[in-house]
């Protein structure tokens, strides 16, 4: 019998399992995940109910959801986009432009740690909370949405 073993070279595809504060809600994100974008926009903080929205765009074939997907509800908060939240708990789990239809912008704060990503940038920072102090860390910070 022949055994066969990975090159040393190769490494396992990266995955990252979350879940709502509930519990209903519970998915794995295969692959590796891009770096974290924070939001200051207005829609965010409400969404949010504070004052950002810390986000990672992912592919929606990355996204396995484990269980409660039918707990997932929906609500169009801007013309093409669609936010969607746990109907059981309210967690916000990720938002989608139809713009960019594979693409979900999943909540960083339902991936459980430890994460080897950081954040990479500010957006909408004109239109932050007053209250809330923009962290001088040295991130590129954009007054409106990141340029493509």
């Amino acid at each position: 019998m022949t055994t066969q073993h990975a090159s040393p070279s190769i490494q396992p595809a990266a995955s990252h399992t979350g879940s709502c504060l509930c519990g209903g809600v519970r998915f794995r994100i295969d692959g590796a995940l891009a770096p974290i974008q924070v939001c200051h926009c207005g829609q965010c903080r409400k969404a949010q109910g504070g004052p950002l929205a810390t986000n990672i765009p992912v592919s929606a074939d990355q996204v396995h959801w484990q269980a409660g997907r039918e707990l997932l509800s929906q609500f169009e908060s801007s013309p093409g986009k669609l936010r969607a939240f746990c109907s059981r708990c309210g967690s916000p789990v990720y938002s989608t432009r139809s713009s960019l239809p594979n693409v979900l912008r999943m909540r960083v704060g339902l991936l459980d740690e430890p994460l080897e990503v950081s954040i990479a940038f500010h957006q909408q920072v004109a239109s932050r909370a007053a209250w809330w102090p923009v962290p001088s860390d040295d991130l590129p910070q954009y007054d409106a949405a990141k340029p493509a």
